[in-house]
């Protein structure tokens, strides 16, 4: 339906907290991007907040600083009562060990409940197992920012959740502002260095922070394949979290309403 068509009676207002990096600028623009590009074809309507931890380099050590003050995000954000909140570093919670993101999602959750203002609270790195297991994947190749060992550490979180990695690139960059920075139509080249043969899905961004959104429908439409991305999957675990439609146009298969 057009938005000139949209009875705005019926439309809710949901507000989304965003639990991000110091250093993160991508979070605040693609997701808010695809959420915007849903209010075009649904009645629901978004406002974003968030609350920062700090993080400048994507190092295992300020990696864990930085999750020991989601807490406080969370607490911060519970204030103004959200209606759900999303923890935008995959790697943070990856790098706190194998299936992380459950306990992270436990305790900030528990932190809102504690406020009185009980919220659902996901993780982009939740987020991605998820959106890979609703479409089905079983097999995945992947391209991330992150130094060589961090990537390996994503890649046996994953296949800790039963979904084998057959192949990936590494882009080794640590400075955050710099992942930040890349062009978010670099993935639509990147990825043909990629063996994606046998692969049910592709991975254009391991990372909330490396800009893939507009990658997402070239890769799909040159490759054949499903295409996500961390902050595609950690919108698509937004909405669910709300139990509405998980429709956006233009932003992948795992967006089109289909899962």
């Amino acid at each position: 339906m057009p938005l000139t068509e949209i009875d705005s009676t019926i439309a809710r207002n949901y507000r989304i907290g965003l639990i991000v990096p110091s250093s993160n600028t991508t979070m605040e623009t693609e997701i808010p991007a695809m959420l915007r590009a849903r209010e075009s074809v649904l009645p629901e309507r978004f406002t974003f907040h968030s609350s920062r931890m700090r993080m400048k380099s994507v190092t295992k050590e300020e990696l864990m600083a930085m999750d020991r003050d989601s807490d406080r995000c969370a607490l911060e954000l519970s204030d103004a009562r959200m209606d759900a909140m999303g923890y935008a570093c995959l790697v943070a919670i990856m790098s706190m060990g194998r299936g992380y993101h459950r306990e992270s999602q436990r305790r900030l959750h528990e932190v809102t409940v504690a406020n009185g203002a009980a919220t659902p609270v996901i993780t982009s790195a939740g987020a991605l197992v998820e959106g890979l297991q609703a479409m089905g994947a079983k097999r995945v190749s992947i391209i991330a920012p992150y130094m060589l060992p961090l990537t390996k550490m994503v890649i046996d979180y994953i296949e800790n959740e039963g979904i084998e990695v057959i192949d990936s690139i590494s882009l080794e960059i640590h400075d955050n502002l710099a992942v930040g920075a890349r062009d978010p139509k670099a993935p639509a080249e990147l990825w043909k260095k990629l063996n994606v043969k046998g692969a049910d899905a592709i991975v254009a961004s391991a990372c909330v922070q490396m800009p893939s959104l507009a990658s997402v429908p070239m890769i799909e439409a040159a490759s054949g394949l499903p295409v996500v991305s961390s902050a595609v999957c950690t919108t698509y675990a937004l909405l669910k979290s709300l139990g509405l439609e998980r429709r956006v146009p233009n932003a992948g298969a795992l967006l089109s309403g289909r899962y």
